[in-house]
């Protein structure tokens, strides 16, 4: 049979199809990699089970089905906002129960509605909603007057020793752990107008 196939073949072939079918473990390799080419090189028709649909049938296939990847509605986005002490101060979770909560630490604005049983309106940390949490976070310390007034200038967190500021930044690690960042804290001259 070997020897009737390699009369088919151009010259330059013969030599690799009498290695192929002398040893065993070559004609076994060959066996295998013969079907998989064919099925890389000319892949099966959409209607079979292997292959993938369309957006518009995945869609409509069951969640039991076979395919069933895609979300049923998009991913909320998040829009990036320069927010100032008084912009910030609206997020404070006060206006319903599915209002956005908002919190800053050190310019960073994390949106925690997902924790609104501890940053809403009667939770334990409901003072920091809608503030910037930069001291109280640094020093440990819930109580109102370590917030800056809204109309004042952002605290500069000039006077921190260096345990409360690492103390911060450990704060800001746990929270972009858990919140989503939607934009940065600024002062009121430093927004941008569109």
């Amino acid at each position: 049979m070997g020897q009737l196939v390699s009369t088919f073949l151009p010259p330059w072939a013969r030599p690799y199809w009498n290695s192929i079918i002398e040893n065993p473990l070559n004609l076994a390799l060959f066996g295998v990699c013969v079907p998989l080419g064919v099925f890389l090189l000319w892949p099966p028709e959409s209607s079979s089970p292997l292959s993938m649909p369309s957006v518009k049938e995945a869609r409509s296939l069951m969640p039991t089905a076979q395919y069933s990847t895609l979300p049923a509605e998009h991913a909320k986005s998040i829009e990036w906002i320069r927010y100032t002490p008084r912009t910030l101060a609206l997020h404070d979770g006060t206006q319903g129960e599915h209002s956005q909560i908002l919190l800053a630490i050190d310019g960073h604005v994390f949106d925690v509605s997902s924790g609104r049983n501890f940053y809403g309106p009667n939770g334990p940390y409901g003072n920091f909603a809608g503030r910037d949490a930069s001291r109280g976070m640094a020093k440990q310390s819930f109580a109102l007057d370590v917030l800056t007034p809204i109309d004042q200038p952002l605290d500069t967190l000039s006077d921190l020793t260096p345990a409360e500021r690492r103390n911060m930044e450990e704060w800001i690690s746990h929270f972009r752990g858990k919140y989503p960042i939607v934009g940065q804290l600024v002062n009121e001259g430093d927004v941008e107008t569109c």
